[in-house]
């Protein structure tokens, strides 16, 4: 039976479904819910209504109104309600877009590509303009592209890993008489039909450089030029390959690589903004993530230390667990063995049969996560078990198997080192890195990931 909906019925009820899909996407930790409203919204018009509860965003469009709800503890952060606009104004675009002739034979680009690309572009440059032929949010998306490209594909059976910082300007800010020559590149998926394409820069070490228009202007050691463009310190923890690309960003530039582990990193505003893995884009909000952390910890050094470290270890992909008891006399009895405590080491065994683990605790008996240096506290962080401190950061057991007296057997559905961490959570903030990546923190409860 033939269907006689109108177009423009049809097209409002498939662009809302890809409304409500970005949504879920990313702001999976909240409750959605959907409800037909009469309003202004009718006639194709987003907005993101204002709301006195900042655990609630809603938003209409086409005569429906979607509420996001996320609980009162932590409420919706700046970051969030700005990928809520950027998720719009890339949907209004695209559906104005297919009304409009004019729109559709000049702006073709923006149905190329995955959309999740252009929300992320929309996201770095504030919103998505129509009015602007390869604006910075377009250039952001093919950029993105091409990495996917680079992410699919070997370089004589090696993975390949790659990256390009995306300019501001026309010109290179560091060395100001660089501007693209006649015939330059466009920085496009049409370069990886050439071979060597790969092979000109890592991602880690060198970046290609690109400017507003699009085009190759360079290819840069990224730590040097970082360097040159600014010298104000990072405010907020990045994974220590990456601290140059933060730090090249600061200025208004964005910064997007292809890892190693073949995970796509956004970079802009001096912080990792966005990761895509496992087929997936997230927004990190790495910021207001780390403050949450930081005001559980107390103290900002020794939150900065355990914070750093864990993003140094899950960019390595090793797993760990960083347990921080608020009353240690209370807890680290019901948590840890009396055999693998630190606080309590007895006379050393002069006469042993074989040695154990146990006779090398006196190398860390009385040291603080804070006195440590970084790469031994990651070392001592990877091996099984869980690293226990105090609010001042003293050891009190490294890789130690924790007991579950908090967590009835019944409810143990997890893995190993996640149910260590819910246990530990009732005495303290823990943070859990997953050999997959992911960072996970929990206080009383799970209260957020990366």
């Amino acid at each position: 039976m033939a269907s006689h909906l109108p177009p423009a019925v049809a097209a409002s009820a498939l662009y809302d479904s890809f409304l409500q899909a970005a949504l879920r996407q990313f702001f999976a930790r909240a409750a959605f819910e959907t409800q037909p409203v009469l309003s202004a919204s009718s006639d194709g018009r987003l907005s993101i209504e204002p709301t006195s509860d900042p655990s609630e965003l809603t938003i209409r469009w086409f005569g429906m109104r979607h509420t996001l709800h996320v609980p009162a503890r932590r409420p919706f952060t700046p970051h969030e309600v700005r990928m809520a606009r950027a998720i719009g104004s890339v949907l209004a675009a695209r559906y104005r877009a297919i009304f409009d002739p004019r729109l559709m034979a000049s702006r073709g680009d923006l149905f190329r590509g995955a959309i999740e690309d252009r929300y992320v572009g929309a996201f770095l440059t504030g919103e998505y303009s129509l009015n602007e032929r390869n604006g910075r949010a377009d250039t952001v998306a093919t950029a993105i592209e091409v990495l996917r490209v680079a992410a699919l594909s070997s370089y004589e059976n090696k993975a390949i890993s790659s990256g390009a910082l995306l300019l501001d300007t026309e010109a290179d800010p560091v060395a100001s008489a660089r501007t693209a020559p006649p015939g330059a590149s466009p920085y496009t998926p049409a370069l990886t039909a050439i071979k060597s394409f790969y092979r000109l820069c890592d991602g880690v070490n060198t970046v290609f450089l690109v400017n507003r228009s699009g085009l190759v202007l360079d290819i840069v050691e990224i730590a040097r030029w970082a360097g040159v463009r600014s010298e104000a310190a990072l405010q907020i923890p990045t994974a220590l390959p990456y601290v140059s690309h933060a730090g090249a960003t600061r200025l208004g530039e964005f910064c997007i690589v292809l890892s190693p582990s073949h995970e796509i990193k956004v970079f802009a505003e001096g912080v990792q903004m966005f990761t895509f893995r496992n087929a997936n884009w997230e927004l990190l909000d790495i910021g207001a993530k780390y403050e949450m952390w930081a005001e559980a910890v107390g103290s900002r050094p020794l939150a900065e230390r355990l914070f750093q470290t864990a993003l140094d270890l899950s960019d390595a992909r090793r797993g760990a667990l960083f347990v921080l008891l608020r009353d240690p006399q209370q807890a680290v009895g019901q948590l840890v063995a009396p055999a693998d405590r630190l606080d309590t080491m007895a006379e050393p065994v002069t006469a042993r049969t074989s040695p154990s683990r146990r006779d090398l605790m006196y190398l860390l008996a009385g040291r603080t996560a804070l006195d440590m240096d970084r790469t031994v506290l990651e070392a001592l962080a990877t091996m099984d078990g869980a690293t226990v401190v105090d609010r001042d950061g003293r050891l009190l057991a490294v890789g130690a198997i924790l007991m579950h007296p908090t967590i009835p057997h019944e409810v143990i559905v997890e893995g190993a080192r996640t149910t260590a961490a819910i246990a530990a959570a009732q005495y303290g903030p823990v943070l859990k890195v997953s050999e997959d990546g992911a960072i996970t923190f929990y206080e009383k409860e799970k209260i957020w990931e990366i």
